[in-house]
């Protein structure tokens, strides 16, 4: 795998450095100059800094960089970009800097690996950290074990309010991390029994224990889906939940945060799909990667393709005869899709919302073939009237408004029910739909514009 690299910008959004450039930097190994560097950057300025490099200039920075500042462009990189960034590396430094990072960033990294690699690492890291790794990334990315981090702020019932608070005030590296969760309160079992405010803390007495201020602590299971996640949080206004295992014992926490970016991931990872991209795509990824993943949709889209084009074939005599035609073909054809791809739309999302299921198909689809009517009927009387005016001639607003309101009534039907049908076959509705929806309301485009010409022929030629 190699790290993507960016084309340079004309307007480059970095800070200009007035002596050397990170390059130069580099090949002196100037390790007080590059930190110096950094820390004028954002940690996205300098993560597209780095990418501007060869992949072996990388290699070299990332082994001489300090693990913190190496961490902190793993932890700002997308996911391939932090896989590729660490495991290009000796183990040693790869531990080094996967030990810097929170447990579960280390797993997705990790999770993400060939396993002699990750096992080269995971052998390196602290035993601590490399037992969470593995627990982590056992658990499916979209369920609470998957989003959850394994560090915990806990404590016993019987711990007073001062041991907490000084505790939050430790500089303790272990204990920075812990810093913005609410501390849980465990039995002897490791099972979570309470939770604690930060108000409570700073408004109590501080000889008082935690039992005395502590209130039910709301659990989910490791195996919680994303979908049954966002609605907790949007119930409720916790900052983030306890995780447990399927014994009641504490496996972790999962925040509000980490579930929002799990569900922006998921939107955006599907709509890269309805457009053809599969996989996390980056212009800079090897030329042959990219071409492989976009010619696996667009090889399809030949024969689907095809089979529209043998519709048009088939009434070549009605095209000639009526030349006009062919003007308004790609606009019933492309608005049809367009009515289609919002019933998509609204189908994926109710699917991410687990609000329809495959059972409901049939109510779905007469929703959306009442909207179909209505809209069909709006917008076959305006292209119909442009057509007639245009052209000067009634029947040929009539065939172009009357396909496009049939074919609106299919391509919202089928925009409607299709994700719905493949999800429930067990096939991805954001990669298929598009292709299926734009085949058929092509084909049924030109089938009704065409059928209904031929229909009409003596009218169309007569006026």
């Amino acid at each position: 795998m190699t790290l993507p690299l960016q084309e340079e910008e004309p307007n480059s959004t970095l800070p200009n450095i007035p002596e050397r450039s990170l390059r130069s930097l580099l090949t002196d190994e100037d390790l007080d100059g590059l930190i110096a560097f950094f820390d004028l950057l954002s940690a996205s300025e300098s993560l597209r800094a780095v990418t501007q490099l060869s992949a072996k200039e990388r290699d070299h920075l990332i082994t001489i960089l300090p693990s913190e500042i190496a961490a902190e462009l793993v932890e700002e990189a997308p996911n391939e970009v932090a896989v590729d960034l660490v495991e290009r590396l000796e183990a040693d430094k790869a531990a080094e800097i996967m030990d810097t990072l929170g447990s579960d960033l280390q797993a997705d990294v990790i999770g993400e690996m060939d396993q002699e690699e990750a096992e080269a690492i995971l052998a390196e890291m602290t035993s601590e950290h490399a037992q969470d790794v593995r627990r982590l990334a056992a658990y499916d990315d979209d369920t609470a074990g998957g989003l959850m981090i394994a560090e915990v702020f806990t404590f016993r019932q019987s711990d007073s309010i001062s041991q907490v608070l000084l505790q939050l005030a430790s500089e303790e590296e272990e204990d920075e991390r812990l810093r913005g969760q609410h501390p849980y309160v465990i039995d002897e079992d490791n099972k979570p029994i309470g939770v604690v405010s930060l108000r409570s803390l700073i408004t109590s007495r501080r000889s008082a224990s935690l039992s005395s201020i502590m209130v039910p602590a709301v659990t989910v299971l490791v195996s919680t889906p994303l979908d049954d996640l966002v609605d907790l949080f949007d119930k409720h206004s916790f900052l983030g939940l306890p995780v447990v295992e399927a014994d009641g014992s504490l496996a972790g926490v999962v925040s509000r945060s980490a579930v929002e970016e799990a569900l922006h991931e998921r939107s955006e990872m599907q709509s890269l799909k309805r457009q053809g991209i599969v996989g996390d795509e980056l212009r800079s990824m090897p030329l042959l990667l990219r071409s492989r993943r976009r010619l696996s949709w667009l090889s399809a889209n030949i024969v689907l393709n095809i089979i529209a084009a043998s519709v048009i074939s088939a009434y070549e005599e009605t095209l000639a005869a009526v030349i006009a035609i062919a003007i308004f073909l790609p606009m019933v054809s492309d608005m049809s899709g367009c009515s289609g791809n919002q019933a998509v739309g609204v189908s994926m999302r109710e699917l991410t919302l687990g609000l329809v299921t495959s059972r409901d198909v049939f109510r779905v689809w007469l929703k959306e073939a009442s909207i179909g009517i209505v809209n069909g009927i709006v917008l076959g009387l305006l292209i119909g009237m442009v057509a007639w005016i245009w052209k000067g001639n009634a029947y040929l607003g009539l065939v172009i408004g009357l396909a496009l309101a049939i074919n609106t009534v299919i391509a919202v039907s089928i925009g409607g029910i299709v994700p719905i049908l493949l999800k429930r076959f067990g096939q991805d509705p954001a990669v298929a739909s598009g292709p299926l929806l734009t085949t058929v309301t092509d084909m049924a485009g030109f089938f009704l514009v065409l059928s209904l010409a031929a229909f009409f022929m003596p009218q169309l030629l007569g006026a």
